[in-house]
């Protein structure tokens, strides 16, 4: 699917996705800086993409890891520094969040650092009852081994 605004289009077609660009974003990233080349494809592959395109150029992104009936997990969402500020971050998670096989799922999550009020804008809250979620980090495992 595609969605056209002026110069900028999204899209959700895995071979528009400019791979380098996404590593090279990630690698900058507080969340994915050692992310391997290779997880990072396979992450793409098992995903609904979203690329946010400037003339053929990649500039944002959004994942959404999902079983398409009652859960989605949004991650790896950025916007290229010179593309901020523009409103096309509410325009990409506008698109992500009105995709047909996306609307209606029961749960939607995230993890933030600093964004806390831009996704609160879109509804999203802390979680109600986070003593009923728990976790495998293997970075924590690992880092204390």
């Amino acid at each position: 699917m595609e969605w056209q605004d002026g110069e900028y289009t999204i899209t959700t077609d895995p071979d528009r996705i400019d791979r380098a660009a996404v590593r090279r974003f990630l690698a900058a990233s507080y969340w994915a800086p050692d992310r391997s080349a290779d997880v990072i494809e396979r992450s793409l592959a098992n995903s609904v993409t979203f690329g946010l395109l400037h003339g053929g150029d990649q500039v944002g992104m959004a994942r959404v890891v999902t079983d398409y009936a009652t859960f989605a997990w949004l991650c790896d969402v950025f916007i290229e520094p010179a593309h901020r500020g523009s409103g096309r971050g509410k325009w990409l998670m506008a698109v992500v969040m009105g995709h047909p096989s996306l609307r209606g799922l029961r749960r939607w999550l995230l993890a933030t650092r600093d964004a806390h009020g831009v996704y609160a804008a879109l509804g999203f809250a802390p979680l109600a009852q986070p003593e009923r979620w728990m976790e495998i980090n293997q970075n924590a495992i690992h880092a204390s081994t």
